[in-house]
């Protein structure tokens, strides 16, 4: 059952369309240029009182062992303990805390628990609404686009190399980008 009365605000369950989401970072490297990184496996559990998806209770997975970067090296690196130690802490979840409204067209802002790397700190993220249509299929689906910064050594990610020309090999800064489409249950 997909949906359930509450004080009659129903509560509606929504889900992401893998082939149409995408869960990105981006992180400079050597201070000259950005690589991107994807997550090809993600999930969330996302529980919405009424229509309005700035109020959901989200819940987000993403599987560590997943990260593509279009370097088969440098994603072995990102799995191991230098990184996110992926063995032993195999996803990447962030559970939804609060949200606020920052504009008239549906934008807000949402906080939450983000836990990478065996710890959990709290990040806040930007977050632009796209809408609601029905596909072809009869489908509703609804997309966001999701934005933010963190530091990784917040995390405990603190690897890096010093660059004889000075600076670093990776920023500490971690650019987080998502294009997510919803799908409603139901």
């Amino acid at each position: 059952m997909t949906e359930q009365a509450t004080d009659t605000i129903k509560i509606i369950k929504w889900s992401i369309d893998p082939a149409h989401s995408e869960i990105q970072f981006k992180v400079k490297h050597m201070m000259i240029s950005t690589v991107t990184g994807n997550f090809t496996k993600f999930e969330a559990d996302i529980e919405v009182p009424g229509n309005d998806l700035s109020q959901a209770k989200v819940d987000f997975r993403a599987d560590v062992d997943s990260i593509t970067t279009n370097n088969a090296q440098r994603d072995t690196h990102l799995k191991s303990q230098d990184f996110f130690t992926g063995e032993k802490h195999p996803h990447i979840r962030f559970v939804k805390t609060g949200a606020k409204a920052v504009d008239n067209d549906g934008s807000w802002t949402m906080t939450g628990e983000l836990t990478m790397n065996g710890q959990t700190h709290p990040v806040e993220l930007a977050v632009e609404w796209g809408g609601v249509m029905k596909d072809p299929y009869g489908n509703t689906k609804a997309g966001v686009s999701v934005h933010g910064k963190i530091n990784r050594r917040q995390w405990g990610i603190n690897w890096n190399t010093a660059l004889e020309a000075g600076g670093v090999l990776v920023s500490d800064e971690v650019r987080i980008a998502c294009e997510v489409q919803l799908v409603k249950q139901g």
